[in-house]
């Protein structure tokens, strides 16, 4: 296999982003990257192409919510456009999949629940070829909390969701999830097209679990790759298909581009990605 691309999720700097967009992909390029995975990207594609395109930067892949009426993360709720709409943005910026970042907790907890967003992304996923794309899904911990006939509710989605589905997996939140990362990966075989390179302190219980009390980014124990608990180096050897390894902090610890550089120089000098 070849070595997969090293990217960085744009939700890592989106203040920076936001306040200086041309700024932030310039210090992204002089750390070595060439790709990004945009965020946020729905009302302003024009823009974003544009400064990636002076920057000398591309974004293959990018979050957006296909499946909600609003994106939840942990510190506060984005309203949602039409799958149409966000593809239009997407193929604007030349991106080739669109993955699904955040699907609710609750969601999850019923096998109604999981068909139903398989269903949806599948349905999504017809649409997306009519604009050239794919879609994707990105977990958090919240697929690993119900199981149903000894599958975890992520397991049977696996089963229920169409091959076309590109599945991005996101190593600190399986961990928060209390799965076999490695095993995990190793599963998931040839679907899994990109991983996201987060490492840290696993929380000692999954923070989306009914019971659990409520948290925001503020209170992950989030580190350069490498320094914390998930296995990063025997995960990303595990896999067999990946194009994309993409970092991100959902808090970064320090300067956000020194902490950027950092976890992209661990997985060049460890010969994980290009």
């Amino acid at each position: 296999m070849a070595l997969p691309i090293a990217s960085i999720q744009l939700y890592t700097l989106a203040a920076e982003f936001s306040a200086d967009m041309n700024a932030s992909l310039d210090k992204l390029a002089g750390i070595g990257l060439r790709t990004v995975e945009a965020f946020d990207f729905v009302g302003r594609p024009t823009q974003i192409r544009a400064a990636l395109d002076r920057a000398g930067l591309s974004s293959p892949t990018g979050h957006a919510p296909l499946l909600s009426d609003e994106l939840w993360t942990p510190d506060g709720s984005i309203p949602t456009p039409a799958n149409e709409v966000v593809f239009e943005a997407a193929a604007e910026i030349g991106m080739k999949t669109v993955i699904e970042p955040m699907v609710a907790a609750d969601r999850w907890l019923t096998e109604d629940g999981v068909k139903d967003i398989a269903e949806r992304l599948n349905a999504a996923s017809e649409t997306a070829k009519e604009y050239g794309l794919s879609v994707g899904y990105h977990n958090h911990a919240q697929e690993f909390v119900a199981s149903f006939d000894g599958q975890t509710a992520y397991e049977r989605f696996l089963d229920l969701v169409d091959p076309s589905v590109v599945i991005e997996l996101d190593l600190f939140w399986a961990l928060a999830g209390q799965q076999d990362v490695v095993g995990l990966v190793e599963k998931l075989g040839d679907r899994l097209a990109a991983i996201h390179v987060k490492d840290g302190i696993a929380p000692t219980s999954n923070p989306f679990a009914p019971d659990a009390p409520a948290f925001d980014s503020s209170s992950l124990d989030q580190r350069h790759a490498g320094d914390g608990e998930v296995p990063t180096v025997e995960a990303m050897q595990a896999a067999t298909a990946v194009q994309y390894a993409v970092i991100e902090y959902d808090r970064a610890p320090g300067d956000v581009f020194e902490d950027i550089a950092d976890s992209y120089s661990f997985l060049i000098e460890k010969g994980l990605a290009a």
